[in-house]
C-alpha cells in the first residue's frame, strides 16, 4: 500500500543522517539493506552520503556523484565528514568520507542542485518497451537468489525478456531490465534513485554466472524529479576484461522520463 500521509518509508529513515554533539553527522546503517553476508548495498551507502552532503548545502538535491568504494561495509554506526567545495546559486560541491566500524568505506564527490520535472529539451534515451509491473517476473518468489535484505526492501519486476536465468535459460547479451519501487510503496526521491542505480542483480546473472561483483567505483547522474509509481531500470554491461566488468544504468520514471544515469566498475563475481 503506497504512504499517502507523509509518513517517512523505511528507506528514508534507513538513510537518515543527523548531528552529533560537536557537530559531526553520524548515521545507524541499517542492516535490513545487506546483499548478502551482511554487506550493504552500494546504492543505500550512496545516498547515506548524500543525505550528509545535503544537510551542510545550499541545495536541496544530489544531481552528481562519484563514489569509490573502500571496502565491504557493514551495518552500525557510521560517521560522515563532510568537506564542502565551492557553492553558488545553482550548484554546491563537497566531499563525504564515511567511516564505519571497520574504517573508511566510501569517498564520495557530491553535486548538489535543486532539480524540477520538467520534460526534456532533447534526449535519445526513450524508455524501452515490456510489460507492465503485473506480467513481469517478480524475484522475490522466484527462488532466483539469496533472500537478502535488499530484496526484501525493494519490489523488483524482471523484464521477461531478460529474466530466463531465474529458471535457468541464460542468454548471451549482459543485460537486465525491471520495474522497480521501494516495498513500502514510499514515492520515489532523488535518494531513492541513488538506490536503484544499484539494486539489481550483477549484469552476469543473465549469461549464468552468479556470484557477488563487488562495486569499486560508482557514478550517478539525477536528471530531474521522478514522477509517484514505478521507475523502470535498463542496467547493461558493455566491456568484461582482465577481471573487470563496467555497467552502464539508466532509469526513467512512470512517466516515461529519464530521471537517472549510472557507470559502475565492479570486479567480476568469483
Amino acid at each position: 500500500m503506497p504512504l499517502t500521509d507523509g509518513t517517512p518509508s523505511a528507506f528514508d529513515a534507513a538513510t537518515a543522517v543527523r548531528r552529533a554533539e560537536g557537530g559531526g553527522l553520524v548515521a545507524d546503517l541499517d542492516p535490513g539493506w545487506d546483499v548478502g553476508g551482511g554487506v550493504l548495498n552500494g546504492g543505500y551507502l550512496l545516498a547515506v552520503a548524500a543525505r550528509a552532503a545535503v544537510l551542510d548545502s545550499p541545495h536541496p538535491h544530489p544531481v552528481a556523484l562519484s563514489a569509490s568504494y573502500l571496502r565491504a561495509t557493514a551495518a552500525g554506526p557510521a560517521h560522515l565528514a563532510v568537506t564542502s567545495g565551492p557553492a553558488g546559486r545553482t550548484l554546491a560541491h563537497s566531499t563525504v568520507l564515511l567511516t564505519g566500524e571497520a574504517g573508511p568505506s566510501i569517498a564520495a564527490q557530491v553535486t548538489t542542485a535543486t532539480l524540477g520535472s520538467e520534460p526534456a529539451e532533447y534526449t535519445e534515451n526513450a524508455a524501452p518497451q515490456l510489460p507492465g509491473p503485473d506480467d513481469c517476473v517478480v524475484t522475490r518468489t522466484t527462488g532466483a537468489g539469496p533472500a537478502v535484505g535488499l530484496v526484501r526492501r525493494i519490489d523488483t519486476r524482471l523484464d521477461p525478456a531478460t529474466a530466463g536465468w531465474t529458471v535457468g535459460r541464460f542468454s548471451d547479451q549482459r543485460v537486465l531490465r525491471s520495474w522497480i519501487r521501494l516495498s513500502d510503496g514510499g514515492a520515489p526521491d532523488p535518494f531513492a534513485l541513488l538506490l536503484f542505480a544499484d539494486a539489481l542483480p550483477p549484469t552476469a546473472f543473465a549469461v549464468g554466472r552468479t556470484g557477488w561483483a563487488p562495486t569499486v567505483q560508482l557514478q550517478v547522474l539525477v536528471r530531474a524529479l521522478p514522477a509517484p509509481g514505478w521507475c523502470l531500470v535498463e542496467s547493461r554491461s558493455t566491456e568484461v576484461a582482465g577481471g573487470w566488468s563496467d555497467e552502464e544504468c539508466r532509469i526513467w520514471d512512470t512517466t516515461g522520463r529519464l530521471v537517472a544515469q549510472a557507470r559502475q566498475l565492479a570486479r567480476v563475481a568469483r
